[in-house]
């Protein structure tokens, strides 16, 4: 060989490999630089949990201790720090989740994200929640005023110091989808949206009235209110002892063709309203909560235990934010000392227990929300008819800001009602004039609802914080006038109660099931129920209260709702309190919240275990039900087995007569339909209209375990041993903005999971999934509570994902495992115990004092 060409090619290959090696090093010493960077800006946003921080408008030094799971007691010598650092503390934590849901409140969604979100801004700002807010401000006394500008005040002085991704990781990302936007200062009035939007969470029965009429298209009213069954006779109610005389309660007096005229109308708002489900989560009618309180006649203790578990969407970061409340010295000047779950955005806490009293909700699910059909002038669009006279609307334009492109003007009608909901959709929707129809030849659809009237829920939540007794407390439930709950209490005196807040509307006639004209005085609200006549309950002799979102008495004499939960859970849970008729611990209570029994499955099996089957694939499927126990455990083929046949069996029954938007997400209205058609074996639903043959009820259970067999075959082998709940029913928290973008590398950033569960939307344990979706839980136990008034550090409690709203803290997802298990921290009461089990200790000094001190250390030397 050449010994010039052995050089040359010597020399190649050193280059070559010095080449590649300065190119790994370049790669490695970038990424090790890029890490780095990452590091830094997912780090910058986590909060300073301990040393000291001087805070500009305290009046005296607060103490922050936080335990293992992040939960912070806050101690402060006056109402205004107290306020001030939670507002503080809230936005170390969660200023992400707190800057959205204001947006939401005020319908400035597109300032944020753009064009995409132009439509749910028209949407929210025709419900013009900031714009009650704002009067409610103007009305507000000056102690509530000083409190919510204490918080803000809190919020405000943490924005002093942290910008763009120091604030939270989503604003680093957001940096490069719209490098405009800056979070404005924070206000009383964002603190009062949010009561908006967790009331028109916790609503919606107008959903209901607009499926109802929309059904009516296609189906007869017997038929529709086969799909909305009344209240089983069968299930329990939450006040058994309010016996009243029985009222005929009033129907609604409708034409036939009055609700089918509008029914284009109302489809027309559903992308409007399923916009704003995406972001805020489908909950509403249908979805609920538990909590019951038992007497210390009862209980091991002697003292009352109290539990609940509020069921809302599932989300990251929690819905939720644990925190302790405690004046230093508790006295009228300062008189909080309270501990529980709070909304990151409103001061107080939400749900808990303070040194005398614990206290739970369920959603009441009232019928506060009505449509109105408003007769429109021909020649005046901005005209409404009122008795016979034409009557101008109040026009409120409204500006919205769209982040990368210009204003967009938008005008909100008002009628004597309310808002304009058809507004929402292209045009307003005009018909033939027909004689036959009552319905105008123009017309508006309004909406009429509490929640869009000035408030006092504010004064509620400070109110039931303060309250040491039973007078106190309902004196401060009066003020819980929207979203009402069933309230349930239970003091350390050992007393227990039930009130249910409110403002309900006394209608002139109907129900509020479906749309009614708004042109004459024929269905106006006349008032509300005096809050005296509403239903209360204390020291009932059964010994115990239990709510479920169900029926509150038999033959209440006004309507509450004529939607009310079904009532399937509430009866598992009084079945197992009466199991324990004497001596209920603790323990007893957790077994209870995490209790999976699906009782719908106790009526079905049987008939499933008597039908003919064809084929050896299905008596082995079948098989898997004999002596199963009903309980929807993880690792369980049977319950695997039985929730995709449930699916089935809605897909069979009524896919075939319902629109696509309607078809049954398998809730307890669906438990309680089949309930019902399973005593009419040759009922019309059983019958699928497109096959040439009428079928019956076995027949279509015969098909829907055909199908679920054939389903679970697919996903999890044909071993039917081996199926699992558990793998099928799986929980992802997904970030409510960023997390649902469709770039998964951002979506990596901010979602979790997916976590196997248990139990569904029916159980005690009631991770909801939905029958016209997926196996995928969408609703779950956001938090469970257990008090003991016996022992207040005996309590319990836990929430999921986790305290902190930042994307790869240690405290973002640490809750979801024991979540999962169905284990719980404790909550920490006493002084003693919060400081034995504290993590890391916080000062919060006023500034002005904190340049005092440093002076004084100078002038020594």
């Amino acid at each position: 060989m050449n010994p010039r060409y052995s050089y040359i090619k010597s020399r190649k290959k050193r280059w070559l490999y010095q080449g590649f090696r300065l190119v790994v090093m370049t790669l490695l010493v970038l990424g090790v630089l890029l890490g780095g960077f990452a590091i830094y800006t997912v780090r910058r946003s986590f909060p300073q949990a301990s040393g000291t921080i001087h805070l500009p408008g305290l009046k005296a030094e607060v103490t922050v201790q936080r335990d293992q799971w992040g939960v912070p007691h806050i101690y402060a010598s006056n109402t205004h720090d107290l306020f001030m650092v939670q507002g503080y503390i809230h936005t170390q934590d969660r200023f992400w989740q707190m800057d959205f849901w204001r947006h939401i409140g005020s319908g400035r969604l597109a300032e944020i994200f753009g064009k995409s979100q132009v439509e749910t801004d028209r949407y929210l700002r025709t419900m013009g929640w900031d714009r009650v807010a704002q009067q409610e401000i103007q009305q507000m006394n000056g102690q509530m005023q000083a409190d919510l500008q204490a918080y803000a005040d809190g919020v405000n002085a943490y924005l002093a110091d942290h910008q763009g991704s120091a604030l939270s990781l989503e604003y680093a990302v957001l940096q490069l989808l719209n490098p405009r936007y800056k979070p404005e200062p924070w206000q009383p009035l964002h603190s009062l949206t949010w009561g908006k939007v967790m009331a028109y969470d916790l609503g919606r029965n107008f959903q209901s009235e607009i499926e109802r009429t929309i059904l009516l298209k296609s189906l007869s009213p017997q038929q529709v209110e086969e799909l909305f069954p009344p209240y089983p006779k069968n299930l329990p109610v939450i006040l058994p002892e309010l016996q009243t005389d029985p009222v005929d309660k009033v129907k609604e007096n409708l034409p036939p063709n009055f609700p089918i005229a509008i029914a284009s109308t109302l489809e027309s708002t559903i992308p409007a309203i399923k916009a704003l489900e995406e972001l805020i989560g489908a909950t509403g009618v249908g979805i609920g909560s538990n909590n019951w309180v038992i007497s210390g006649e009862r209980t091991v203790t002697k003292k009352p235990i109290l539990a609940n578990d509020p069921h809302l969407a599932v989300q990251i970061p929690s819905i939720w934010y644990e925190v302790g409340l405690h004046c230093t010295n508790k006295n009228a000047e300062c008189p909080y000392n309270v501990t529980g779950f709070s909304f990151a955005g409103m001061l107080g806490v939400i749900v808990g227990h303070s040194d005398r009293i614990a206290w739970g909700v369920t959603n009441v699910q009232s019928d506060v929300m009505d449509l109105y059909i408003e007769k429109i002038n021909p020649n005046n669009p901005n005209q409404y008819e009122v008795n016979g006279k034409w009557v101008d609307m109040q026009l409120v334009p409204q500006t919205i800001q769209v982040a990368g492109s210009q204003p967009i003007l938008h005008t909100v009608r008002y009628t004597r009602h309310g808002p304009i909901l058809s507004d929402v959709s292209p045009n307003l929707q005009q018909f033939p004039s027909q004689p036959s129809l009552p319905i105008p030849q123009q017309y508006a659809v309004a909406l009429r609802w509490t929640a869009l009237e000035t408030s006092r829920l504010a004064y509620s939540i400070t109110g039931i914080n303060r309250a040491q007794n039973w007078p106190e407390f309902r004196a401060a439930a009066k003020d819980f006038d929207i979203a009402a709950q069933n309230l349930v209490y239970a003091d350390i005196d050992g007393n227990i109660g039930y009130q249910m807040p409110g403002k309900m509307p006394i209608r002139a006639q109907g129900n509020g099931r479906y749309p009614v004209p708004g042109w004459t005085d024929e269905y106006e609200w006349q008032s509300y129920i005096d809050f005296a006549k509403l239903p209360h309950s204390f020291n009932p002799q059964q010994g115990y209260i239990a709510t479920a979102n169900n029926l509150v008495a038999e033959n209440y004499p006004d309507v509450i709702t004529t939607d009310w939960v079904y009532g399937y859970r509430a009866a598992r849970i009084t079945e197992m309190v009466n199991q324990n008729n004497q001596d209920i611990s603790i323990e007893d209570v957790l077994e209870i919240q995490g209790d999976n029994k699906n009782l719908i499955a106790q009526i079905l099996v049987p008939l499933l275990q008597n039908i003919s089957l064809d084929n050896q694939r299905l008596e082995t499927a079948r098989k898997l039900l004999i002596d199963w126990n009903f309980q929807l455990e993880m690792s369980s083929p049977a319950a695997a087995l039985f929730e995709v046949f449930w699916k089935h069996l809605l897909v069979a029954a009524f896919h075939d007569n319902l629109p696509i938007e309607f078809y049954p997400d398998g809730g307890d209205r669906w438990y309680a339909v089949v309930q019902n058609l399973v005593t009419q074996p040759d009922s019309f639903w059983w019958d699928n209209s497109k096959t040439p043959q009428r079928e019956n009820r076995d027949q279509i259970l015969q098909q829907a375990l055909k199908d679920a067999v054939t389903e679970l075959e697919s996903l999890q082998g044909k071993d039917a041993q081996k199926w699992n709940w558990g793998k099928l029913h799986t929980i992802t928290f997904r970030h409510a903005t960023l997390g649902k973008s469709g770039v998964p590398p951002i979506e990596a950033l901010f979602n979790r999971g997916a976590f196997a569960t248990s139990g569904n939307g029916e159980t005690v344990n009631a991770n909801r999934w939905r029958a016209n979706k997926s196996f995928e839980v969408t609703d779950i136990p956001s938090l469970r509570m257990i008090v003991d008034l016996g022992n207040l550090d005996q309590s319990l409690a836990i929430h999921t994902p986790g305290q902190s709203g930042h994307a790869f803290h240690q405290h973002y997802v640490d809750m979801v495992e024991p979540w999962q298990k169905i284990e719980y921290h404790q909550m920490l009461w006493e002084n003693e115990t919060i400081k034995a089990n504290t993590r890391t200790t916080l000062k919060l000094i006023p500034k002005s004092h904190a340049i005092d001190v440093q002076a004084r250390i100078i002038n020594r030397r």
